[in-house]
């Protein structure tokens, strides 16, 4: 529900004070992945007319296939970020190493991101809501200096700021700078990010469940236990529980936010270690649930508490309201 006319750069300098970290710095970068947002949105919105749809022909680090808008995406985010030397390098999920920004102006920039630019990027030609992710730190390299591997290699609890961007039916900015979380509608006539949903709070506890049942067999025994208990009727903890899986983690986890669920993408069979990356995509998503009352986990330790070896670390990822996230992980304790 919309609550007035606020824009998003509005609300940073209103709420700047409250902010730790929000200099004015922080405030012009955010602008910058607003910008980029909409330069995306734009794109996504022609799809269907324009050649960006489809394979780009190419892979990821990862060995995934990547599509023409994900390096479309990538590309305008780093060039805005680029653009107002606030930021002295990015990681991104499409990039095989970090991007050292090496103009001197840049070197004495703050602050480095993480992104993921293009979430649920196969989803695309079937018109399917996807997401851009993204994190920011202070870099602990001094300033004046290249950025070092040690700025893009800190835990999750170290970040000043993430959130995510949902390209769905209208698209939406969410955020947190470590004092709750907060939504922004894009306004296409006004061309700008509107406040939407101040301070999102998700249940406690809600009625539906996440997860690729597909690889069932693949699962370990906790997670296949878990899934049965979803399934189950029992009247008075309102069980059976809801399926809801979309496939594109920005989509799945923004309807769990709002709603109340649980997100699960555990290790498996094919992937022993999981398959979400832990600096691009479950740090930002587990410092957005902390912020509005769920938590996020491995399966047994807190996201945001794991320490990072490699920039595309890959881990087990457990995010929602918080009673169902320690229920998951008391059938991973008891079964695994």
């Amino acid at each position: 529900m919309m609550t007035g006319t606020m824009t998003l750069d509005e609300f940073i300098i209103d709420q700047q004070l409250d902010f730790p970290h929000a200099t004015g710095d922080l405030s012009s970068l955010l602008s910058s992945i607003q910008f980029a947002a909409q330069v995306v949105t734009r794109e996504l919105n022609k799809a269907g007319l324009v050649d960006i749809l489809g394979s780009s022909g190419s892979d990821n680090i990862q060995g995934e296939e990547q599509q023409k808008l994900d390096l479309f995406a990538n590309d305008t985010f780093k060039s805005a970020l680029e653009a107002r030397h606030l930021v002295c390098g990015i990681a991104s999920e499409e990039e095989d190493e970090a991007i050292l920004f090496d103009h001197h102006k840049h070197q004495d920039a703050k602050y480095i991101v993480l992104m993921d630019p293009l979430d649920g990027s196969s989803n695309i030609d079937v018109n399917v809501s996807v997401g851009t992710i993204f994190s920011i730190y202070r870099r602990l390299s001094p300033t004046g200096t290249p950025a070092t591997s040690a700025d893009f290699l800190q835990k999750g609890r170290e970040q000043v700021a993430a959130g995510y961007i949902i390209y769905g039916p209208s698209t939406m900015l969410v955020y947190t700078t470590g004092n709750g979380v907060h939504g922004f509608t894009y306004d296409p006539s006004l061309g700008t990010f509107c406040l939407s949903n101040k301070h999102m709070r998700t249940p406690e506890i809600g009625r539906i469940y996440s997860i690729n049942e597909g690889h069932y067999c693949r699962f370990s025994t906790g997670i296949k236990k878990y899934i049965k208990y979803c399934q189950e009727e029992n009247t008075e903890q309102n069980r059976p529980y809801t399926s809801r899986y979309i496939g594109s983690l920005v989509a799945d986890f923004h309807r769990n936010l709002l709603k109340g669920g649980v997100y699960l993408y555990p290790s498996s069979i094919t992937y022993p270690n999981g398959k979400l990356r832990l600096l691009y995509e479950c740090n930002p998503m587990a410092f957005l649930i902390e912020q509005a009352g769920g938590s996020a986990s491995d399966g047994r330790s807190p996201i945001l508490d794991i320490e990072p070896n490699q920039l595309h670390q890959r881990v087990s990822f457990v995010a929602g309201s918080k009673l169902m996230v320690e229920k998951v992980e008391h059938f991973i304790t008891q079964y695994d």
